[in-house]
């Protein structure tokens, strides 16, 4: 397979452009999104889940424009600003944006991904998910697909199939110990680790198939959870058709020099921006 040059997409397709077009309205809250950015997509669907109003902005993160610095130190997204501030105010950084609709939604829409407040060890057990999540498999998936040596993509399949594998046991031990969280269990619904590891579980079905020949585990709990997660509404209506993933990625997959600064920092060895 060679590089044939496929660039990063600039709006949304499929269901996700149906959900721009239902979100093209001023509200109290604007999300700075690029349709390709997983990272823009958990924010997107947690949104979704939560039913906090917005408005959905696409913006390009490789074309830093002040608007977009003036929200987001960096340029990357997601970011949100806050209209009811006068002037307006910004968050960036997907994890801490979580918090924030979190905290919105319990006081607005009374709506969570996480447990109830009356079990915090169950909660405890969702940021340990989280926390995996974030230190290991997402860093192991930009690893995987970047890689260009055939030792080096073997490795990178190993490890980031290892992720997935330990988040399952994860979701295993929530399951022993208090019942299970979020879609893991039958008839549950969208949990806060749901979210935070959609983006790049659904992105690993697409793109990492086309470029590394990747394949899911096996087993039937984790591919019931697999289809709940690809089917639950909030997640369903924030993807775009296959082919953005595939062209969007084709930079990553090949390595270009500066690719992002997500694919800067796992080149050079560095923690993700």
């Amino acid at each position: 397979m060679t590089d044939s040059g496929k660039v990063y997409h600039r709006s949304c397709t499929g269901p996700a452009l149906q959900t721009v077009e239902q979100h093209a309205q001023d509200q109290d809250i604007t999300l700075f999104a690029s349709c390709f950015c997983p990272f823009v997509q958990r924010v997107w669907a947690a949104l979704e889940y939560l039913e906090i109003p917005y408005k959905y902005y696409e913006v390009d993160p490789y074309q830093k424009t002040q608007e977009l610095l003036n929200v987001s130190p960096k340029g990357l997204v997601p970011a949100l600003m806050l209209n009811t501030f006068d002037p307006p105010r910004a968050l960036n950084e997907s994890t801490v944006i979580l918090d924030f609709l979190e905290d919105i939604a319990a006081k607005s829409t009374h709506r969570s991904l996480f447990p109830p407040s009356t079990d915090p060890y169950a909660k405890a057990l969702v940021r340990l998910q989280s926390d995996h999540i974030s230190r290991m498999l997402v860093p192991a998936f930009y690893k995987y697909l970047q890689a260009q040596d055939p030792e080096a993509q073997i490795s990178g399949g190993k490890e980031f199939h290892s992720a997935i594998q330990s988040l399952v046991e994860l979701f295993e031990r929530a399951e022993r110990e208090v019942g299970g969280t979020g879609l893991w269990v039958e008839g549950g619904d969208l949990g806060w680790a749901d979210v935070v590891v959609a983006p790049w579980i659904f992105r690993a079905t697409n793109a990492l198939k086309q470029y590394r020949g990747f394949e899911m585990p096996r087993g039937t709990k984790f591919e019931a959870w697999l289809g709940r997660l690809f089917e639950h509404p909030a997640f369903k209506k924030t993807c775009s058709d296959e082919e953005l993933y595939l062209d969007s990625y084709e930079r990553y997959a090949f390595n270009r020099p500066n690719t992002s600064q997500v694919a800067n920092a796992i080149n050079s060895g560095r923690g993700l921006p």
